[in-house]
């Protein structure tokens, strides 16, 4: 009984060719790639579907499919790396710069249904992530932080087990890279948190790294847990500009936004959070600015109590 005809088995995956990214791809234009129909579960939504497994390049090694297609299309990423495909980064970079909750559930028992549900949503349609309703901010952010060439590098061989325990006597065969492994949060990556945009060390230090650039790097003072917004529309509210800073972060709990206090006189407002890394994660958010009303806001921290007078810039964080 063909698969399709089996009520069992009409969610399963059958693909002719994956979707992949051109650094998972290779630059080998010769390249030969093997197929294996229901090879293995989803690592996300656990349907079978069908793998692929290739060699991109000489001195590479084996890359293979690790998630469905259906999941790979609903997030835009690809099958074997899980980066986005139109940026080359992590979902959870693209998701904060764009404002975008990940909609997919995490229990065991609704994903598949999930995923079964969003397979009839693409038959002829675009990416849902290229709406036009994105902040200009926040496809600013992106431009900057994109990945414009491949990044073959990233497809050398895994590092060699016995060679980091003092056991390897292979040499120069060894298929594997000689080299000690590094400790540290990078080394600490799983599917589930790259593919839903959660935890991720990578996304976590490109997001911390683009702040620094932008000026908003988190103050020494671990008190301060407020971002001071300047140039706001003569039009906006408190009403307004909690509603855009909820909207803005998917990622920060409602819950987390202790108070919004908004100087029309000034046209400013004051972003107050209930814990440190609420507020670090909307200044990596806000890196490039917040849209309000089609005008760009100026974001900065708030001042530290302890700062001198002497510190240019910003006014004290009013009590609230």
């Amino acid at each position: 009984m063909p698969p399709k005809a089996d009520i069992n088995k009409a969610g399963w995956e059958q693909s002719e060719f994956p979707i992949l990214c051109e650094t998972c791809l290779g630059d080998n234009p010769f390249i030969r790639m093997s197929k294996q129909e229901f090879g293995r579960e989803c690592g996300t939504c656990a349907r079978p579907f069908t793998v692929f497994r290739w060699n991109p390049g000489a001195g590479m090694r084996f890359k293979t499919t690790v998630v469905c297609q259906t999941c790979a299309k609903t997030r835009n990423v690809c099958q074997t790396c899980l980066l986005d495909l139109e940026y080359h980064l992590p979902t959870q970079v693209r998701d904060t710069a764009l404002g975008v909750a990940n909609e997919a559930p995490t229990s065991d028992i609704n994903r598949e249904y999930y995923a079964q549900n969003q397979e009839s949503k693409f038959a002829g349609s675009e990416n849902k992530l290229n709406d036009g309703r994105a902040s200009s901010a926040g496809r600013e952010m992106l431009k900057q932080l994109a990945r414009t060439e491949p990044y073959y590098k990233r497809n050398r061989p895994h590092i060699c087990s016995f060679y980091a325990k003092g056991d390897c006597n292979r040499g120069t065969e060894c298929p594997y890279r000689h080299e000690m492994p590094v400790e540290n949060d990078l080394s600490k990556q799983n599917i589930q948190d790259r593919y839903l945009g959660q935890n991720d060390p990578v996304a976590r230090k490109i997001l911390a790294g683009h702040a620094d650039k932008q000026g908003l790097k988190p103050p020494e003072d671990e008190s301060v847990m407020s971002l001071f917004l300047s140039s706001l529309p003569a039009s906006a509210t408190e009403d307004t500009v909690r509603t855009r800073v909820i909207k803005s972060l998917p990622g920060v709990e409602p819950t987390s936004l202790r108070s919004v206090v908004h100087v029309a006189k000034s046209r400013c407002a004051f972003v107050n959070f209930k814990d440190r890394v609420s507020a670090e994660r909307a200044a990596e958010a806000w890196a490039n600015g917040l849209d309000i009303d089609g005008e760009r806001l100026g974001v900065r921290w708030g001042r530290s109590k302890n700062t001198s007078a002497t510190t240019p810039a910003v006014p004290a964080v009013p009590a609230v």
